[in-house]
Protein backbone atom coordinates (compact mmCIF):
# COMPACT_ATOMS: atom_id res chain seq x y z
CA UNK A 1 0.00 0.00 0.00
CA UNK A 2 1.60 3.29 -1.10
CA UNK A 3 0.75 6.67 0.34
CA UNK A 4 1.60 8.71 -2.76
CA UNK A 5 4.67 10.55 -3.98
CA UNK A 6 7.20 11.89 -1.49
CA UNK A 7 8.06 15.59 -1.68
CA UNK A 8 11.80 15.81 -2.44
CA UNK A 9 13.63 19.14 -2.78
CA UNK A 10 17.11 20.17 -3.91
CA UNK A 11 19.77 19.95 -1.19
CA UNK A 12 17.74 17.51 0.92
CA UNK A 13 20.02 15.07 2.72
CA UNK A 14 18.50 11.60 2.70
CA UNK A 15 19.41 8.29 4.32
CA UNK A 16 18.91 5.24 2.11
CA UNK A 17 18.26 1.71 3.35
CA UNK A 18 21.44 0.12 2.01
CA UNK A 19 24.93 1.62 2.17
CA UNK A 20 26.91 2.72 -0.86
CA UNK A 21 30.01 0.51 -1.44
CA UNK A 22 32.09 3.25 0.22
CA UNK A 23 30.08 2.67 3.42
CA UNK A 24 28.02 5.88 3.49
CA UNK A 25 24.24 5.83 3.97
CA UNK A 26 23.70 9.58 3.38
CA UNK A 27 23.10 11.28 0.05
CA UNK A 28 22.35 14.85 -1.08
CA UNK A 29 19.69 15.55 -3.72
CA UNK A 30 21.43 17.41 -6.57
CA UNK A 31 18.93 17.05 -9.43
CA UNK A 32 15.16 16.83 -9.72
CA UNK A 33 13.16 15.77 -12.73
CA UNK A 34 11.88 12.47 -14.02
CA UNK A 35 14.94 11.01 -12.27
CA UNK A 36 16.46 12.21 -9.01
CA UNK A 37 20.21 12.87 -8.89
CA UNK A 38 21.97 11.94 -5.66
CA UNK A 39 25.56 12.63 -4.49
CA UNK A 40 27.14 10.27 -1.95
CA UNK A 41 28.50 11.93 1.20
CA UNK A 42 31.32 9.40 1.51
CA UNK A 43 32.93 9.46 -1.93
CA UNK A 44 31.05 12.24 -3.83
CA UNK A 45 29.86 9.69 -6.44
CA UNK A 46 26.74 10.81 -8.32
CA UNK A 47 23.90 8.52 -9.36
CA UNK A 48 20.52 8.95 -11.05
CA UNK A 49 17.59 6.99 -9.65
CA UNK A 50 13.98 7.00 -10.74
CA UNK A 51 11.55 8.65 -8.34
CA UNK A 52 10.05 5.25 -7.64
CA UNK A 53 13.44 3.78 -6.68
CA UNK A 54 14.22 6.72 -4.39
CA UNK A 55 10.84 6.34 -2.71
CA UNK A 56 11.43 2.61 -2.18
CA UNK A 57 15.01 3.02 -0.89
CA UNK A 58 14.43 6.12 1.28
CA UNK A 59 14.72 5.47 4.99
CA UNK A 60 14.66 9.03 6.41
CA UNK A 61 15.34 12.67 5.73
CA UNK A 62 18.45 13.75 7.64
CA UNK A 63 18.05 17.42 6.71
CA UNK A 64 15.55 19.18 4.46
CA UNK A 65 16.73 21.67 1.82
CA UNK A 66 15.67 25.32 1.52
CA UNK A 67 12.88 24.42 -0.90
CA UNK A 68 11.11 22.54 1.89
CA UNK A 69 10.92 25.66 4.07
CA UNK A 70 9.57 27.70 1.15
CA UNK A 71 6.93 25.06 0.40
CA UNK A 72 5.83 25.01 4.05
CA UNK A 73 5.60 28.82 4.08
CA UNK A 74 3.52 28.80 0.87
CA UNK A 75 1.12 26.21 2.29
CA UNK A 76 0.80 28.14 5.56
CA UNK A 77 0.08 31.43 3.77
CA UNK A 78 -2.46 29.72 1.47
CA UNK A 79 -4.31 28.41 4.53
CA UNK A 80 -4.46 31.92 6.03
CA UNK A 81 -5.86 33.59 2.90
CA UNK A 82 -9.57 32.87 2.40
CA UNK A 83 -10.45 31.30 -0.92
CA UNK A 84 -13.00 32.67 -3.40
CA UNK A 85 -15.76 30.53 -1.91
CA UNK A 86 -15.43 32.39 1.40
CA UNK A 87 -15.99 35.79 -0.21
CA UNK A 88 -18.94 34.80 -2.40
CA UNK A 89 -16.98 35.26 -5.63
CA UNK A 90 -17.56 31.65 -6.65
CA UNK A 91 -21.33 32.12 -6.46
CA UNK A 92 -21.17 35.27 -8.60
CA UNK A 93 -18.99 33.49 -11.14
CA UNK A 94 -21.36 30.54 -11.40
CA UNK A 95 -24.38 32.86 -11.87
CA UNK A 96 -22.49 34.84 -14.49
CA UNK A 97 -21.39 31.71 -16.35
CA UNK A 98 -24.94 30.30 -16.34
CA UNK A 99 -26.16 33.58 -17.85
CA UNK A 100 -23.50 33.30 -20.55
CA UNK A 101 -24.59 29.73 -21.31
CA UNK A 102 -28.23 30.84 -21.58
CA UNK A 103 -27.14 33.61 -23.99
CA UNK A 104 -25.22 31.13 -26.15
CA UNK A 105 -28.23 28.84 -26.49
CA UNK A 106 -30.41 31.58 -28.06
Amino acid sequence: MTSGPIEVFLDDVVRLRKPHPCGSFEWTVVRLGADIGLRCHGCQHRVLLSRRDVQKRLKAFVRRGPGYDLALAAVASAELVPGPEASGVAEADSVHSSQELAGQEE
